[in-house]
């Protein structure tokens, strides 16, 4: 190690700023990190991370492309423990709605190196350099711990606030409530889970907790009668004023600062008071942490856990299971694999993922790869693929003396899983200003699967990322869905296809009585579907119909238009009770084999002897329509609905006001034509006003021309987000907008295939345990063929099911699949 000609420049670097993440930990390309052999390359310019891996060069890469001249290598390791018997002891239980940051000190020591990359352009020449304003560089790059984790909580805690019903509670003055008033529910027999009103002192029985006590709502009965909005509950009340306090009016968890002052008009001393009862929020966690899908096989065995190639764990980054899963699953499927990982994945090592990764880097427009989705997605598909991160993990084992001061005996063997890959770089970029996904908190796998496929169609047609002939894997998902719709008294019809990437089904709740074991009968998948898409599943419902008939009744039937590559089912199993979506534990069969044939589902579009409805002209010139309430239209447009809806929503409430005209939105949401353009008296359309200029710019800065933004807005009565949607379903649309013309206009096709036979297998499914899709944990189930087991195949030669349970990943018991199938949420199909 040497001083360096080059100091100068180095001396004239500065520390990363507040607002600036610092990639230290982890190489923003793959998976290496500083807890590696060779650690991590941080750039003392941009703050990039990188590794020092041989094949991948990603840190040299980063040097030749940016110019950055100096780096700081960066290497962990733990911090030896004193043998102690406690160490054996397993960890204590979260009662705390709150997760507790380790100090980074006290676990592991860091050791540090200079590098200048001018002196050596190949491996980068260490270097000394004791100039205070470097010190000052590297102290700025080793304590923005915080800064280098923006995207992650580190130590947070469920926020619980006041509300104005807490802030400005009325009371009602009377007698003190004796002690047997407190002892048990006043419209049951219930002696737990008590909330006393806060308002009149009325005592009722809490809503049945999963996992918790029991209760039969009459706390919010009293709510639902009275609107009197605060309780408290019982038996959580601490002499310091705590306790857990429930607004029904807002329907959260709240604070009552004034709570000793409320509770004594009733009679209640606070200081008295001693703790009996778990706080809603220790009832959550300690559900939580039970969450589990078990790891035992039915003869009570342990599942054995694999590693190699495709079978990657991905850790949770705290309530990231969803994103797990849904990763896991799109990768194992060959369209996802060979457009991030070089070509079909046969279960070894693929070198197509470096190629295409160093042909990206190479033409990347972003200057660091942590804010390139191309990046971070060729990054999770090395994670999961390659096998380089799927290993055994065992610690190091430490002696115990023993207490008697005999001889020393080793800790007991524990089951090696993997450490998993931390996919939080990932989970930022593809969260990013999203109200859900930007947060830790629980999401729904399947909101999350839509989302994401959305955020890669729209970057990709941003960025016409892929060799030219080759179709992106999101398309893979696409289909057609048909919506025939018919008048019943006219018997005309109008047919129009949306385009899907997921079918979402109802399924029928029959409950079975209490002493025959499951609560629900089991429905079979094919019936589900037929209740959505069969001539059974037609749905007759109240029409304004087109033809003039007037208010009149009318059929949809839905059916497939054209069918997908991978087909996606949702089953939607949840209901209100009390107020609050429960899921329903229904068990789906599946068709023998796991394989569904869908051609009795095709629809055949515009029949010869069917009548259609015309199609409603769109002349600018046509009449325009009744003057609506301007201010109530901006109102509801403020809330959130389409401008076509709002219009709708005050022609058919003749303008009266806000309130009417939402409780007119709420009540004909699903009608068919809600987003059809307004037809005039004349039958035109209204033109749609022209754009406003700070409209265009926002869709502009999104890598759209002028002339596409203006046009986006304009066909779709200016609504950003449907524009937006617009301009990536016409891709090729240049923006230019005819003033009359005859010709019709040109139909992207619809994407999918409705050649037959449609025969799909499953080839993955995603479970979830919990009373809620936003709480509880979830899990993938995928088929792996035995090859890539390697010795861990079957002994037969058929494909395996294998769990991937955040970072443990195991070959599943049979039994429990076939059971977990049943109960699964989400379904993926791979059509054969």
């Amino acid at each position: 190690m040497s001083s360096c000609p080059h100091h100068n420049e180095l001396e004239r670097l500065q520390p990363p700023k507040l607002s600036q993440s610092v990639h230290r930990e982890e190489c923003t390309q793959c998976f290496d990190n500083q807890d590696g052999d060779v650690g991590v390359d941080v750039c003392l310019q941009c703050f990039n991370g990188a590794c020092r891996d041989p094949v991948r060069h990603h840190a040299s890469t980063h040097v030749s492309r940016s110019g950055h001249s100096f780096t700081l290598n960066i290497k962990r390791t733990p911090k030896s423990k004193p043998p102690s018997r406690g160490d054996q002891e397993p960890p204590t239980k979260m009662t705390k709605l709150a997760i507790v940051q380790e100090r980074e000190e006290d676990k592991w020591e860091h050791h540090t190196s200079l590098k200048c990359w001018k002196c050596d352009p190949v491996e980068g020449k260490e270097i000394l350099a004791n100039a205070d304003t470097v010190k000052r560089l590297t102290d700025g790059v080793m304590q923005s711990l915080s800064s280098a984790r923006q995207s992650e909580v580190q130590a947070w805690e469920e926020e619980i606030t006041p509300c104005e019903h807490t802030l400005l509670l009325e009371q009602y003055a009377r007698d003190n409530i004796p002690a047997e008033g407190l002892a048990r529910c006043a419209s049951c027999e219930l002696t737990s889970n008590l909330w006393l009103c806060l308002t009149c002192g009325a005592l009722g029985c809490g809503r049945y907790q999963y996992g918790g006590t029991g209760g039969n709502g009459h706390a919010l009965e009293h709510f639902t009668s009275t609107q009197h909005p605060v309780c408290v509950k019982l038996g959580t009340i601490t002499p310091e004023g705590g306790a857990d306090i429930y607004c029904y009016a807002c329907n959260d968890a709240r604070i009552d600062p004034d709570l000793p002052t409320h509770l004594a008009t009733f009679g209640i001393n606070v200081a008295s008071q001693k703790k009996s009862e778990k706080s809603m929020t220790e009832l959550q966690i300690e559900q939580n942490l039970a969450f589990d899908f078990s790891l035992t096989a039915e003869d009570g065995s342990a599942l054995r856990p694999v590693f190699g190639p495709g079978l990657t764990g991905l850790r949770n980054l705290g309530n990231s299971c969803y994103m797990a899963s849904v990763l896991q699953a799109l990768f194992s499927l060959t369209q996802f694999q060979q457009r991030y990982y070089g070509g079909a994945f046969t279960g070894t090592v693929s070198n197509g993922v470096f190629e295409r990764a160093a042909a990206h880097w190479e033409a990347c427009s972003q200057s660091l790869p942590a804010d390139c989705l191309e990046c971070q997605m060729l990054k999770i598909a090395d994670g999961l693929l390659s096998g380089r991160y799927s290993k055994p993990h065992v610690e190091p084992r430490q002696e115990i003396p023993s207490p008697s001061g005999g001889l020393a005996h080793s800790t007991p063997e524990h089951t090696p899983w993997q450490l998993g890959l931390k996919p939080a770089g990932f989970k930022a970029l593809v969260g990013k200003g999203h109200a859900e996904f930007a947060t830790m908190r629980q999401q729904d796998a399947e909101e999350f699967l839509g989302h994401l496929l959305t955020v890669l169609r729209r970057f990709n047609h941003q960025a016409n990322s892929g060799a030219p002939d080759e179709a992106e894997p999101t398309e893979a998902f696409a289909f057609g869905l048909e919506q025939r719709l018919q008048c019943l008294s006219c018997r005309r019809v109008r047919y129009r296809v949306d385009n899907m990437d997921i079918l979402s089904f109802g399924v029928p709740a029959q409950e079975l009585p209490a002493d025959t074991g499951p609560k629900y009968a089991p429905v079979a998948l094919m019936q589900c579907l037929g209740l959505l898409l069969g001539i059974t599943g037609q749905e007759e419902l109240e029409y304004q119909c087109e033809g003039g008939c007037g208010n009149v009744s009318a059929v949809r039937l839905l059916q497939f238009s054209t069918f997908p590559d991978i087909l996606v089912l949702h089953a939607k199993k949840f209901q209100l009770k009390n107020w609050v979506p429960t899921k329903l534990d229904i068990p789906i069969i599946l068709p023998a084999g796991d394989e569904l044939v869908l051609d009795a589902f095709l629809g055949q579009g515009l029949q010869p002897d069917e009548e259609q409805f015309l199609e409603p002209s769109s002349d600018p010139s046509s009449s325009s329509l009744p003057q609506l309430n301007v201010e109530a239209l901006e109102q509801l447009e403020g809330m959130g609905f389409p401008l076509v809806r709002c219009q709708k929503a005050l022609l058919a409430t003749p303008n009266q006001d806000v309130e009417s005209a939402m409780e007119w939105l709420f009540s004909h949401m699903d009608d068919p034509d809600i987003d059809e353009p307004i037809q005039s008296k004349s039958g035109g359309t209204n033109a749609a006003p022209e754009p406003s200029s700070d409209q265009i710019a926002m869709l502009a800065d999104m890598g759209f021309t002028h002339a596409q933004a203006r046009k986006a807005l304009i066909e779709t009565d200016g609504n950003p987000e449907r524009a937006v949607e617009w301009l990536f379903n016409h891709p090729d649309d240049i923006g230019e907008i005819a003033q009359s013309s005859s010709a019709p206009v040109q139909k992207k096709p619809v994407p999918g295939s409705s050649r037959l036979p449609a025969r799909y297998r499953l080839k993955a499914f995603i479970s979830h345990k919990g009373p809620s899709v936003h709480s509880g944990h979830y899990v993938a189930h995928i088929r792996i063929p035995p090859t890539q087991l390697g010795d861990g195949m079957d002994v037969e030669g058929n494909d395996e099911w294998v769990l991937f349970n955040d970072e443990k990943v195991v070959v599943a018991d049979k039994t429990s699949v076939d059971e977990l199938k049943k109960l699964a949420y989400m379904y993926i199909f791979e059509r054969i």
